[in-house]
């Protein structure tokens, strides 16, 4: 990928506390208080954002353009330059990034939420699928992610022993995440659909979170140490899941190489895996080693607000750069069944 024109980088981020129902609070009131939060860290009003991008999804709601609704938690004045895409919220941050990267803006306020409450996730997920082929079948999310946990299984690529490792050291990772919905260990359960046990499985849950961008000097003048996007690409798998070899994710690897990651080390990476077999895919695919801290906020397993999670991979990677704890770090995130869709960013703080 071309080194960028300009220089781009995280200066806020924020999120709600994500929990298990929220449908007594609408989306804007779910949204305005992270709005909030984000702006508030940078001195900015609403009126200085030069471009506004939100990630959500219309079907969790159970109606057309729901995501209007929560544009009243911007503010109906002054006009915007506005944005959205049905997709998790790392995707706004890329629209984003692209408008500040041609010079259409120098700030930019992305944010995320998602209200899966209402109705049955696992069945609305099923709209994602092939619609002549799968969808017919009604194989929901976690089912096909059992399918891919078994693939891995047979191919001696993991264990359940590992399997629970990674879901243990997540969610213990979250007990220092005020955030997070689920801290601390927990047991790995009956199986939800073999080989995944609950444990394996990322919570449902509600939540929002927001995320500044600013380019060039007035990144530097909002934020003392912005978390600085070095590259972000995103790829897609087929849609057929026939024709994918489910214990890989070329997808993933080949938006690290384009995004730059494969370049230097990263000591640091936040990784979109709902689900523990997942982040076995993506570890392999990124190829990160026991040098690199994986998930410290807990992850997709701690909390997973769906259309916000991705967004606030990129979020707690940049926030520990401007915090001093990383130097160097990846954010992932994904979207579709069995890692269809993933992204994947570079931050690194400043000398």
């Amino acid at each position: 990928m071309p080194a960028p024109t300009r220089d781009i980088a995280v200066v806020a981020f924020a999120q709600s506390d994500h929990v298990a129902d929220s449908r007594e609070v609408s989306e804007a009131e779910m949204v305005l208080p992270v709005l909030h939060d984000a702006l508030d860290r940078t001195g900015l009003a609403a009126r200085d954002i030069g471009f506004t991008c939100s990630g959500s999804c219309d079907y969790l709601a159970g109606r057309a353009f729901s995501f209007t609704m929560a544009l009243d938690a911007v503010g109906a004045w002054p006009p915007i330059s506005e944005s959205h895409v049905e997709t998790d919220g790392a995707w706004a941050l890329h629209e984003a990034w692209v408008a500040l990267l041609t010079g259409e803006a120098d700030t930019a306020l992305v944010y995320a939420y998602g209200k899966s409450s209402p109705g049955d996730l696992r069945e609305v997920l099923t709209r994602q699928l092939d619609p002549y082929y799968l969808a017919p079948l009604w194989p929901d999310s976690v089912a096909l992610a059992a399918l891919q946990a078994q693939a891995l299984l047979d191919a001696g690529l993991t264990c359940e022993d590992e399997l629970a490792a990674v879901a243990t050291r997540s969610r213990a990772a979250a007990a220092d995440n005020p955030h997070a919905q689920l801290r601390g260990p927990r047991p790995p359960g009956d199986h939800v659909v073999a080989p995944l046990r609950r444990g394996d499985c990322a919570p449902v849950g509600d939540g929002a979170a927001a995320v500044i961008l600013a380019a060039g000097d007035r990144a530097r003048d909002l934020c003392e140490r912005p978390a600085w996007i070095r590259g972000i690409d995103h790829r897609v798998e087929a849609h057929a899941l026939g024709v994918r070899d489910l214990t890989a994710s070329p997808s993933t690897r080949l938006a690290a190489e384009r995004a730059g990651a494969f370049d230097r080390p990263v000591d640091l990476a936040e990784l979109h895996a709902p689900f523990t077999s997942q982040e076995i895919v993506l570890r392999r695919a990124l190829r990160l080693g026991d040098d690199t801290t994986v998930n410290p906020s807990g992850g997709a397993l701690a909390a997973n607000p769906v259309m916000a999670t991705g967004l606030i991979r990129i979020g707690e990677a940049a926030a520990r750069i401007q915090r001093g704890e990383s130097r160097r770090a990846l954010a992932h995130a994904t979207s579709g069944p069995c890692l269809q869709q993933n992204l994947v960013a570079v931050l690194e703080g400043e000398s």
